[in-house]
């Protein structure tokens, strides 16, 4: 545990404005798994790593010191840190894209959404793939991957965002291997709720030579962010 995410040593090597972008996602996504962990001084750690990111980008008011205190007092209740988490990251973005840069609230949400996706690769057990929940999490990222290559393209011609395109391109070739089928919706009587609800299949064939290629890739690009 812990060992999958980056590493909070690395906060002084991220001097660009995109290495600094990257990690705020990076290391605001860590926070959210650090977080399972209750260990209360990772988390402190993983937070003050996010500030010092987000203090780079000159994100005022994103991370202030009362929400690091406040992670300290509620370290035990996981709702309230999620809470903090989330409202780190969407004070990030909103900040951003109030302050006309989409690109750079771009470039956060793909650094926190290829360490989300790299973590759930790196957690996957090869001898329990079948029908692994994990898995199926990772599959449903098949479609995120596009809404996050849109968001990208409305910012294309930003030389950092034209260089994570062509990352992040990589990984959708991967992403289209993997087939999705959905059986006709069918009305189906929920009996506990009195409802009917519309119900269909999804099926999924993502073997696991793509779930390894898919792995690497995600590996690869991810460590070229973290460097």
């Amino acid at each position: 545990e812990g060992k999958l995410l980056n590493s909070v040593a690395n906060v002084n090597k991220y001097v660009t404005n995109k290495s600094m972008a990257l990690n705020l996602g990076i290391y605001t996504c860590d926070l959210s798994f650090a977080s399972l962990y209750e260990q209360t001084q990772l988390l402190i750690d993983y937070m003050n790593a996010a500030k010092k990111m987000a203090d780079g980008l000159g994100i005022l008011k994103a991370i202030e010191q009362k929400d690091i205190d406040r992670l300290e007092e509620n370290i035990n209740n996981s709702e309230v840190i999620m809470d903090i988490v989330s409202q780190t990251f969407m004070n990030s973005n909103s900040y951003l894209e109030d302050n006309g840069q989409p690109a750079t609230a771009a470039i956060v949400l793909t650094g926190g959404w290829i360490e989300g996706l790299y973590i759930s690769t790196q957690l996957v057990d090869m001898d329990d793939f079948n029908g692994n929940k994990l898995v199926g999490r990772i599959i449903d990222q098949k479609l995120s991957i596009d809404i996050l290559i849109n968001l990208l393209d409305s910012s294309k011609g930003d030389p950092a965002v034209d260089e994570i395109i062509v990352q992040v391109t990589r990984l959708k070739d991967v992403f289209d291997k993997i087939k999705i089928d959905t059986s006709p919706i069918r009305p189906e009587f929920d009996a506990d709720s009195k409802t009917t609800v519309l119900k269909s299949e999804v099926k999924t064939d993502m073997t696991p030579a793509v779930f390894t290629e898919l792995s690497a890739i995600v590996a690869e690009i991810r460590n070229s962010f973290v460097i």
